[in-house]
């Protein structure tokens, strides 16, 4: 049988960001939605979605980057 992880534990640099920026697009939308339900504005939503999720797609990123350095839980070789 083979190894249940087929790619190195190691992302490449542009994976990382291709992950962050997908996954910061679904929040934006999320964040924007809720923050229109509750502020009833569009315009102050969208000001609210971008700014906070700048802040996460840093800290993504980096908390991404540092998980490329943790060996716990990588199997050898693989």
């Amino acid at each position: 049988m083979g190894a249940l992880v087929s790619r190195s534990a190691l992302h490449a640099r542009k994976r990382a960001v291709a992950k962050t920026l997908c996954y910061r697009a679904v929040m934006v939308t999320i964040t924007v939605l809720v923050a229109w339900v509750v502020v009833g504005d569009v315009g102050n939503a969208v000001n609210i979605g971008l700014v906070t999720n700048v802040v996460k797609t840093g800290t993504y990123y980096a908390y991404e980057r540092l998980w490329d350095h943790v060996t716990w839980g990588v199997a050898e070789g693989v």
